[in-house]
């Protein structure tokens, strides 16, 4: 049955009523591929801290269509030209910039393939997509891959102040309930201009810069790289690389049709045809929900304990230090592991392990540029009061170690 193309807003709790610009928006919108993002979540399993992150990327990528709308609009009115055909590729390139993402986002970015960053796969979508469009979708690739002439518009879709992260900061911070993150996105587009078609911020915007920044930071050691999370977050994906040793050892692991091709072949960007494109596509959480649910029922004790340690919420314990963790700690938490459960070092390594994130909240390599009221142009930490932007710009790095909590 063909369906009708009549719905032309949509209602979001972030930013009201946002409208579909034209019918084949509307249309890529509809599209199967389009519509698997609402079945992944858009923070991974950072619910499992804060309840109402459940969101998704088909709500991320709507909220990102909506502020591009609200770019154009700002930046024509400043005199900047964009074309009728720019715009449509505008729209086009900021809704489909994350549709490479697979089941539970960034959570497991190499999990199902590995090697393979969600951008490459978002490209091959893009790509099949124009095909089935009709090559409508030619320019918004182009600028995508950073191949149009005019910068400033791979600067609105991937850049230090793009599009994508003043959508997610804010939708982020309404469904976590963590205020820090709430920026002003509508300020920060009102202030953006472009310069010999570069992204530039007026000077009056300087301190919803500073604000933006800030909220960053604070988001990502608050929310996105809390430790509760992260510990999550490796758990399951040491759930798929216990999946990978066993059926390496020949043992049966019940898997979905889709998710299992990806473990019976070795898949790189270059072989990624529309045959694993097709099984790609139609992976989402609840194949990964899946696994876990049977997995609890699994004979391997590793494989059984962590699927059930991630749906029953009983996670490990995390640790930040200021300095890498000691060989010794971990040699001992694995050890009474080891005898508790009569488990080998190895199968012990999935439960008592270390690593390290770090962080800053503005990378000098996408610099900010600021048009300052004289008409020159002069990159953000020159501008703004030095030493809090050159802060910004140091990577913060902390170190973790996990264990379970019973070994508290």
């Amino acid at each position: 049955m063909k369906p009708q193309n009549k719905l032309k807003i949509l209602n979001d709790p972030i930013y009201g009523f946002i409208t579909i610009p034209s019918e084949d928006i509307y249309n890529i919108i509809e599209h199967p591929y389009f519509q698997r993002l609402r079945r992944i979540t858009q923070m991974g399993l950072s619910y499992l801290v804060y309840p109402g992150a459940n969101h998704t990327r088909f709500h991320h990528a709507i909220g990102c269509l909506h502020l591009m709308q609200k770019a154009v609009q700002v930046l024509r009115s400043k005199q900047v030209e964009i074309t009728s055909q720019e715009e449509d590729a505008l729209y086009k390139a900021i809704l489909l910039h994350d549709i490479g993402h697979g089941p539970f986002s960034h959570a497991m970015e190499n999990s199902i393939i590995q090697q393979v960053h969600h951008e490459e796969l978002s490209l091959v979508f893009m790509e099949h997509l124009n095909l089935a469009f009709n090559g409508s979708l030619t320019l918004a690739i182009q600028i995508f891959k950073g191949a149009y002439h005019r910068p400033f518009m791979l600067q609105l879709v991937s850049g230090q102040l793009d599009m994508d992260r003043l959508d997610y900061l804010k939708r982020d911070s309404f469904y976590t309930g963590v205020a820090e993150g709430n920026i002003n996105s509508q300020r920060l587009i009102s202030m953006l201009n472009v310069y010999n078609d570069e992204l530039v911020i007026e000077e009056k915007g300087i301190y919803s810069v500073e604000h933006f920044l800030t909220s960053r930071r604070l988001m990502y050691w608050q929310v996105y790289l809390h430790k509760t999370g992260l510990g999550a977050e490796h758990l399951l994906q040491s759930v798929f690389k216990r999946v990978r040793e066993l059926l390496e050892q020949n043992v049966h692991v019940e898997l979905p049709k889709s998710l299992a091709y990806f473990f019976m072949n070795d898949i790189v960007i270059e072989t990624f045809d529309a045959g694993t494109l097709e099984q790609f596509a139609s992976l989402d959480d609840t194949d990964v929900i899946c696994v876990l649910k049977l997995g609890m029922k699994h004979d391997d004790f590793v494989f059984r304990e962590l699927c059930t340690m991630i749906l029953n919420r009983q996670l490990l314990k995390i640790k930040f230090t200021k300095k890498t963790v000691a060989r010794d700690k971990l040699k001992e938490k694995k050890k009474l592991l080891m005898k508790a459960y009569d488990i080998t070092s190895h199968e012990a390594s999935y439960f008592v392990f270390s690593g390290s994130v770090g962080h800053s909240a503005y990378a000098k390599a996408k610099p900010l540029n600021i048009l300052k009221k004289s008409g020159k142009v002069a990159e953000l930490t020159t501008v703004g009061e030095q030493a809090y932007f050159k802060a910004l710009t140091k990577n913060v790095v902390k170190h973790y170690y996990c264990y379970p909590k019973v070994q508290d």
